[in-house]
């Protein structure tokens, strides 16, 4: 046995190395022991957390609970249906639709098979004979059908390890309880509580070892509602409000998306070594639901890379980028055609084609508008809009930027600007969204200004629309450049956007300047051209820094910070300077800030000691960014001793003027959680 301590987590870690013997004696007591298919009769390493944080701990009891949600395979399992009503039909219908094999077991007349022996002692002579009713008729068509076997007696304790799949021992695998007998419900819900058989009772959460959510099926696609046990009827409707909200066809576009993964999966491997195997591992996140993005999903990407590693993934890197940043409306105008033209633009890794590039598309571009390339009988020249679509929200657009989404006749978008302000664009204007990644970006880049190029020379305005303020770390200066190179200076227009750099932490809390903590703002960004770090700023106390494009290598930045840069490897040149800049202490207040003014809206407050591993353990929800000083926490509560992080999320309302401004200072709204190292 090892014991760790670990004193900023208020806490200890305990190591135990045992046998597979040992581990009837490790479970609940009222829970048996019953032996799992999964584990194999070897030493298993457990890692067991001995004490938390007393910190981190509630210091009362909670007035809810909340369940851990899964999604299970049922396919083959066996269901134990206890009723005969119109629930009964209803769990029937569900275990049939996720291919289980449901038996209902329902006494609906006297038979000579209903004797005494079948009656348990705990089940009084009144409570089975409650149980002989009628069948609903949707249960008799089930078993007319033989989609539903019918066992028509009265429940037996044996059934639970009779009735069930062989290769689990006969033991069934779920059990639903539907009618409103209590002793019967009491009975059935103790014993597989105690035998680990998933048990759900009508009405009674407290009977219930699960309980199944108010759910919406598209597809592939569901999507599970649940107030655990405090209103099903509520939870359908906001099951049904959320549905409403989706794109039609949305569980398609699921479908498809995830055969072109496989697709990509499986042409791929075929010439991946396993040395290559493990590079594609960091861009292929597997298939659990469960996991946020990962600290890594915008990965600083070198030339190098690009012409080694980032080459052989960049098809996955695409399409996971198009999943996390293009707009689900986007995604639903996908077609069949698009994703093969995609495919063919970025054909895999082989010698031959490693350096093909891909040409534009536009799902969905093509409407009444006409097609992007139509020239103009006139022969004049178009114009070209540069513009900022603001930090997230549709609200926060400027009235000359909402102007030129509406006349444009082609909208060329970053991947980052947000659904909010691309749902504003005409359904007749056809619309370009970048299709940036690690890797591409510049190649993304020359397809965007090649199609603006086309558009202005056709007499189209031509509308180039950026997050935040283009001039602002979003290449509005070189593209203007460019422009004038191609002799349409006087034909670009350049409108301003409200940059997230200073409105990401105002909607977090932070006042970026304050009398007496901050007289002084510094905007830097986290990676330079051709992802060369840049020179890091030296520490002032009344400086408040942001930091842009920074989060995929906050390792690096962080010890940039704090460290010399002689100490670190090749991040930066060294200046003269170098020695006597001021290091940023591991104490300095952090923020991070994603998805600024969207309903997903996200803050980990945190300091420089902890910002890395805070990341890495909530996971990612680009784009972020970094904010860093004292100003962090002019409104905001320092945590509790040994809580190295806070996490906040929903804490954005809306903006509506007529309810609330947008921003709640109050630090009970919303919903946090504390981190612990």
């Amino acid at each position: 046995m090892t014991t760790t301590d670990r004193p900023e987590s208020g806490g200890r870690f305990t190591i135990k190395l045992v046998s597979y013997s040992d581990l009837r004696n490790l479970g609940r007591p009222e829970v048996l022991f019953r032996e799992l298919p999964i584990f194999k009769p070897q030493n298993i390493l457990l890692l067991e957390v001995a004490k938390m944080a007393s910190a981190n701990l509630p210091t009362g009891p909670s007035a809810y609970h909340t369940t851990l949600l899964t999604a299970q395979d049922c396919r083959e399992h066996v269901h134990l249906i206890i009723g005969s009503n119109p629930l009964a039909a209803s769990r029937v219908s569900q275990s049939l639709s996720v291919g289980a094999n449901p038996i209902l077991i329902a006494p609906v007349s006297a038979t000579p098979s209903t004797t005494e022996s079948d009656v348990t002692p705990t089940a009084s002579a009144d409570s089975q004979q409650s149980q002989k009713r009628e069948l609903h008729h949707s249960l008799a068509n089930y078993i007319s059908s033989g989609a539903l076997t019918h066992l028509d007696r009265p429940f037996s304790d044996e059934d639970l390890f009779t009735l069930g799949r062989s290769e689990v021992d006969n033991v069934v695998d779920a059990v639903f309880v539907t009618h409103h007998d209590q002793s019967l419900a009491e009975r059935v819900s103790a014993l597989c509580k105690r035998k680990r058989i998933p048990v759900n009772v009508l009405d009674n959460p407290a009977l219930c070892s699960f309980s199944l959510l108010s759910v919406h099926v598209d597809g592939p696609l569901q999507i599970g509602v649940t107030t655990n046990g405090r209103g099903c009827k509520l939870a359908s409707r906001i099951r049904r409000e959320v549905a409403s909200a989706l794109p039609k066809g949305l569980g398609a576009a699921c479908a498809r998306l995830g055969d072109v993964r496989r697709r990509i999966i499986t042409e791929d491997a075929e010439a991946r070594t396993a040395a290559e195997s493990a590079i594609a591992a960091a861009v292929n996140e597997g298939v659990d639901d469960s996991i946020d993005q990962s600290a890594t999903f915008n990965k600083l990407v070198t030339e190098l890379d690009v012409q080694a590693e980032a080459a052989k993934t960049r098809r996955m890197r695409w399409l996971a980028q198009v999943c996390e940043y293009w707009p689900l409306k986007k995604l639903v105008e996908i077609t069949d055609d698009d994703v093969e033209s995609i495919l063919q633009a970025y054909p895999g890794f082989s010698s031959d084609n490693s350096s093909a590039s891909p040409q534009p598309i536009s799902p969905g571009a093509v409407s009444e508008g006409g097609s992007s390339s139509s020239t103009t009988s006139n022969g004049r020249l178009g114009r070209i809009f540069l513009a900022g679509s603001g930090p997230g929200h549709p609200d926060l657009l400027t009235r000359a930027t909402y102007k030129a989404i509406q006349s444009a006749d082609l909208i060329l978008a970053d991947k980052l600007v947000p659904s909010g302000v691309l749902d504003m664009i005409p359904r007749r204007t056809p619309v370009s969204i970048a299709r940036k990644f690690p890797g591409n970006a510049d190649r993304a880049q020359e397809e965007l200004l090649e199609q603006a190029l086309e558009g202005v020379r056709a007499g189209k305005t031509v509308l180039r629309l950026k997050q935040g303020d283009p001039f602002i770390y979003g290449r509005g200066g070189e593209e203007v450049a460019f422009f004038r190179e191609h002799g349409l200076g006087d034909r670009v227009v350049v409108l301003p956007g409200i940059t997230s750099s200073l409105s990401a932490p105002l909607f977090a809390g932070i006042p970026v300047t304050q009398r007496d903590v901050s007289d002084q703002v510094l905007i830097c960004t986290g990676t330079g051209k051709k992802g060369k770090a840049p020179v890091p700023p030296e520490y002032v106390g009344s400086r408040t820094v942001v930091f842009l494009m920074a989060l995929h290598r906050i390792g690096g930045l962080i010890k940039e910070l704090t460290t010399r840069l002689e100490e670190v490897d090749g991040v930066a040149e060294v200046e003269e300077g170098e020695k006597q800049r001021a290091l940023w202490p591991l104490d300095t207040p952090c923020a991070v800030i994603e998805r600024a003014t969207c309903p997903d809206q996200r803050v980990i407050r945190t300091t420089l000691r902890y910002v890395e591993q805070a990341i890495e353990q909530e996971g990612s929800r680009p784009p972020g960014l970094l904010v860093v000083g004292r100003a962090c926490e002019v409104l905001y509560t320092p945590k509790q001793e040994g809580q190295p992080w806070v996490v906040e999320d929903g804490q954005f309302k809306d903006l509506d003027f007529e309810d609330s401004l947008g921003l709640s200072l109050d630090a009970t709204s919303g919903v946090a959680h504390t981190g612990s190292a």
